[in-house]
């Protein structure tokens, strides 16, 4: 079993409930550079014997909330020597609502996690953990703050079941000791014939991979994991839908209800507050917007058109204090790399800016490529540096995203209008449900610049970060980190 232990995180908190400015939306599908050791687990530094107690009490004594996770793009990942995720960010949160640091220790599998909480090596598994009937009669679970929905998935040109009926004749693997298992068992009584290997040494993202590559037909994942890594491979298709929604929450030994207690009381305010709401848009939001058509077409651009002008990107990024995949990919979605895209409205290059913009950066010729890129990295710094100071990263890039394509004044009546209906006028996710209301008459009216098309801007910024975040994990699996010049997340 492979033990990896982080730092306890010292940072303060933010607020009552542990919240902190988000980190920016980093969901990535790749290979983790952590310093791990192979030992047995009878000789686990530090792990060796259960913990002292698991209540409030007892882990304000000891110090530090021990978290019991894995790596994963929907838990618990590395970007660029920083940790990240959704568990990570919640648990972290919990940790200063107790007051005490965050301890985590990353296990192979939900197996492994499972069996170090039920031998008392960790307070709480926080891990995308479904809550089953099973897993009831082990363990205490924290109230739900995710529905999934278990789901068979096979590669598009093979084997397609249509429903339980198919699954005999296909070959399906999935992970050891999970959920699925326990489903599938279930459907084995109403259907003899089910069968499936499972698998003890491949996680549920590495099953995905192995269906794109063929090496297996079918597996089962949860709807969370698969629209995550169907972006990175486009083929996976989702055959049918396995369980009806299902709920995630934290586990906790059987033995300390106080802990629950105090789990449920921290939710219920990390949900009225809408930090819960902000960390699922922040590594969520922008993925439903999945198309299997352009996914594939960026891909390919990314080997084709991208290296003709990756330099430029690189070195305006850098002047501008940018993250270069974000000015590519905003790049990309403004002309899809093309440096002679012209607009129906005027707007032109692989910037597409107007002739007005151009001249105030004092650019001579919209279409030549690297004085477009400088021009648009510097405008684009340009809007985000005249961002109110209460606006933090990553919340801050988002906004001048968006300001690049609707205008700056469009955005302070956005956030107007937002504080106006009790929202958070410095959070993206908040201000992104109020945007569509710049094209009612009823809101606009009222406000300083009158109409807009509010929704093409949150359309535009979950794009660019679509685009970015598969942008990132194409240079990851080629062995070529982006350099980060900008503050996209926050430290």
């Amino acid at each position: 079993m492979r033990l990896q232990t982080k730092p306890n995180d010292t940072r303060p908190a933010r607020d009552a409930w542990g919240e902190e400015p988000a980190v920016g939306a980093r969901v990535l599908r790749r290979t983790l550079r952590f310093a791990a050791c192979v030992v047995a687990l009878a000789g686990l530094v530090g792990c060796s014997a259960g913990l002292a107690g698991h209540s409030p009490a007892a882990i304000r004594a000891r110090g530090e909330l021990v978290i019991l996770t894995r790596n994963a793009p929907t838990s618990y990942y590395e970007e660029h020597d920083e940790p990240t995720g959704p568990e990570y960010d919640m648990a972290r949160a919990f940790a200063r609502y107790l007051g005490v640091k965050a301890k985590f220790v990353v296990l192979d599998s939900t197996a492994e996690i499972l069996q170090a909480l039920r031998a008392g090596r960790g307070d709480v598994a926080a891990a995308g953990l479904t809550r089953t009937r099973a897993r009831r009669a082990d363990f205490l679970f924290g109230p739900t703050y995710q529905q999934v929905r278990q789901q068979v998935v096979c590669r598009r040109g093979g084997k397609r079941p249509r429903s339980v009926a198919d699954l005999p004749d296909t070959q399906l693997v999935v992970a050891a000791d999970s959920s699925y298992v326990e489903r599938l068992t279930a459907l084995k009584r109403s259907y003899p014939k089910l069968r499936w290997r499972t698998d003890p040494e491949r996680s549920s993202e590495e099953l995905l991979e192995a269906v794109w590559r063929r090496t297996i037909e079918c597996t089962v994942a949860d709807s969370s994991i698969v629209a995550i890594n169907r972006r990175y491979y486009p083929e996976l298709i989702v055959a049918f839908d396995l369980t009806k929604p299902q709920p995630l929450a934290w586990a906790m030994p059987r033995t300390d209800r106080a802990l629950q207690r105090a789990v449920d009381k921290w939710f219920a305010g990390y949900r009225r507050s809408g930090a819960l709401a902000q960390t699922l848009n922040k590594y969520y939001g922008y993925i439903r917007l999945f198309n299997y058509v352009d996914t594939s077409v960026f891909l390919r651009r990314i080997r084709t058109r991208l290296p003709r002008f990756r330099a430029i990107f690189e070195r305006a990024a850098h002047d501008a204090k940018l993250d270069w995949p974000l000015l590519a990919a905003q790049s990309y979605q403004e002309s899809h790399w093309n440096p002679r895209a012209v607009s129906p409205t005027g707007v032109r290059g692989i910037m597409m800016l107007t002739l007005h913009t151009a001249r105030e950066l004092n650019v001579k010729s919209r279409l030549n490529a690297r004085q477009s890129i400088f021009g648009g990295a510097r405008y684009l710094a340009q809007l985000r540096a005249r961002l109110p100071k209460s606006i933090r990263e990553p919340d801050r890039t988002w906004f001048a995203l968006a300001a690049y394509n609707i205008g700056l004044g469009h955005i302070r009546d956005a956030r107007a209008l937002a504080r106006r209906l009790g929202r958070n006028p410095n959070r993206w996710s908040s201000v992104a449900q109020v945007m569509p209301l710049l094209a009612r008459e009823r809101y606009y009216r009222t406000l300083k610049h009158g109409y807009a098309r509010g929704g093409e801007p949150v359309q535009y910024v979950n794009r660019i970060r679509n685009y970015r975040n598969l942008l990132q994990h194409h240079l990851a699996a080629a062995g070529s980190e982006p350099r980060m010049y900008g503050e996209v997340q926050s430290r």
